[in-house]
């Protein structure tokens, strides 16, 4: 902001969001990351990407609709272009540059303060595009149901216009990594309890460690869920450091890396390829030899 140095950042991301529909960065999968050594050049498909980013033949970009105009001020747009799935890819392309300057505040107000327009906007790309699936987000914000989002009609034609997938397409086609809890029982993850401590990501993210915290009961980093031998996190998963294959580290969710496979049996983590359990005797959780009879290897669900 004050000097426009230019600020590389990592070439292994992608776009994605959470059912909050706030988007983030996160990285590729080992997999990913691993066919891409060969050509780094090759452009990212992604389900979504941040609304300064976007590049589009303009006659593509009137067919689909343009931006929808009754949004408000800033925030959702990206989200409600990239949930239209009506022809088209979205993809990172590694050899472009773009460089943004993040300033210390909005330049222009929010009529009603910033949540309320975000809220606003994001309603309106989730009543016209979500389906049913739009439920996990207000399960996720439920004061945004709240905030009048104005008429859809127009958005609606549109996508009939243009003979739209449904939502679930593009939860199986193109977002088939983000985790989707039932419509009847989405509610919070587990903690992962240790008397009064409970797992906790202690604020770290790829390749950061993993401790035991103060249970606060409220989830955030305490929140996790168990999806076929996955512990996740959100997109992040709990994983073996590639450098001893002992400390237990977060990684981003893949399902085919043996290193982030386990078993709940009793009170005890095993690791589904190891014959070793997580241990929570250190500062940092890692792997020992099972012992059932181990205060520091049981954990409550």
């Amino acid at each position: 902001m004050d000097t426009f140095q230019y600020i590389g950042a990592s070439a292994d991301l992608r776009g994605g969001f959470d059912w909050n529909l706030v988007f983030k960065w996160e990285y590729l999968s080992h997999a990913e990351r691993s066919a891409r050594l060969s050509d780094p050049t090759q452009v990212i498909r992604t389900p979504m990407i941040a609304g300064g980013l976007f590049s589009m033949d303009r006659q593509y970009f009137n067919k689909l609709g343009k931006y929808d105009m009754k949004m408000d001020v800033w925030g959702g747009e990206n989200l409600e272009i990239s949930f239209r799935q009506c022809g088209g890819s979205l993809e990172i392309v590694p050899c472009s540059r773009v460089g943004h300057v993040f300033r210390k505040r909005h330049p222009y107000t929010f009529p009603g303060g910033s949540g309320a327009v975000f809220a606003r906007n994001t309603r309106r790309a989730a009543e016209v595009w979500m389906d049913d699936y739009k439920e996990l987000y207000y399960r996720s914000q439920p004061l945004a149901k709240q905030v009048d989002f104005g008429d859809i009609s127009e958005r609606v034609r549109l996508r009939e216009k243009l003979h739209c997938k449904p939502f679930r397409w593009y939860l199986k086609n193109v977002y088939p990594e983000l985790q989707v809890p039932t419509l009847e029982n989405s509610g919070d993850g587990h903690v992962i309890r240790q008397g009064p401590r409970c797992l906790d990501t202690m604020g770290h993210l790829v390749d950061g460690t993993l401790g035991m915290y103060p249970c606060h009961n409220t989830g955030g980093n305490q929140e996790w869920r168990f999806d076929n031998g996955l512990i996740r996190h959100h997109s992040l998963c709990i994983s073996l450091s590639p450098e001893d294959r002992v400390t237990a580290v977060l990684a981003a969710c893949d399902p085919t890396d043996d290193a982030q496979m386990w078993r709940r049996q009793g009170d005890i983590i095993r690791h589904a390829k190891l014959n070793a359990c997580l241990d929570a005797s250190r500062p940092a959780l890692y792997l020992e030899q099972c012992d059932p009879d181990q205060i520091t290897q049981q954990f409550s669900f």
